[in-house]
């Protein structure tokens, strides 16, 4: 079951305050940005967000789960969470600040 674009832009909505977010459709679900950075998904209208030390601080114990079949884990936050835009935007913060740069692209020829 592919994520509902309207919950996506909910998220996206949600997590606006951690600087530029935005989302990229990728097989029927989202990858969201935050700065350039991939720090989160939506899959079937759940959100998972990369594992790093300080998405699991700020989280407490977070619930594990992978977000597509053969995937590694990520951790999963509850929908009841969803609704805290500014622990959104911290937990974007902290993790996006936790996650390298993005690779520079190489021009096709």
């Amino acid at each position: 079951m592919a994520s509902q674009q309207g919950t996506v832009d909910f998220l996206v909505d949600q997590f606006a305050a951690a600087g530029v977010v935005s989302a990229r459709k990728m097989f029927g679900e989202y990858a969201i940005y935050c700065d350039g950075k991939m720090f989160a998904l939506v899959c079937d209208d759940r959100l998972f967000i990369k594992p790093t030390a300080a998405a699991k601080a700020w989280l407490g114990e977070p619930m594990e789960a992978p977000p597509y079949p053969q995937a590694k884990p990520w951790y999963v936050v509850a929908g009841d969470h969803w609704d805290d835009r500014e622990w959104l935007a911290e937990l974007a913060r902290r993790t996006a600040a936790e996650l390298p740069p993005p690779a520079a692209r190489k021009k096709r020829k």
